[in-house]
């Protein structure tokens, strides 16, 4: 039984952002990622975005889920961020790719309605991370 997930999000999409915005949702070349806060959770989205940290990306990897790739994405803080967390130090993260489907029994998919869907094997995994403020909810 798959589960949507709808991960923190805890900045933005940044100015240095390639999307075309011209398609719904809009297609993204290079992503930004704008911190504006941060709970410590290893997923994040911003939408049509997520991104997830080093160690999450690193066992999704060893697990081998299906649907997902990866790619670089651009990190910075906003002014607020500084102001509010100017001791907090940022993992790497990376921009999380969603290709999967439900034909192919994948483990992460975008649904429909744009929100993440995910395997219960992916959900084991996700859930030996950092998910304090994602919400989960089981669909049939």
């Amino acid at each position: 039984m798959y589960r949507i997930i709808e991960p923190e999000v805890a900045g933005g999409i940044g100015n240095e952002t390639v999307m075309n915005t011209k398609v719904h949702p809009p297609i993204i070349d290079k992503l930004h990622y704008e911190f504006a806060g941060w709970s410590g959770d290893d997923i994040l989205e911003s939408f049509p975005c997520y991104i997830i940290t080093e160690r999450l990306k690193k066992e999704i990897e060893f697990r081998n889920l299906k649907g997902i790739g990866f790619d670089d994405v651009l990190i910075s803080r906003s002014n607020e961020f500084e102001d509010f967390y100017p001791n907090t130090d940022l993992p790497k993260f990376y921009w999380a790719k969603i290709n999967g489907a439900f034909e192919n029994n994948d483990d992460f998919i975008v649904g429909d309605d744009f929100r993440l869907l995910i395997s219960p094997k992916a959900f084991d995994t996700l859930t030996l991370f950092n998910l304090n403020h994602a919400f989960l909810e089981e669909i049939e």
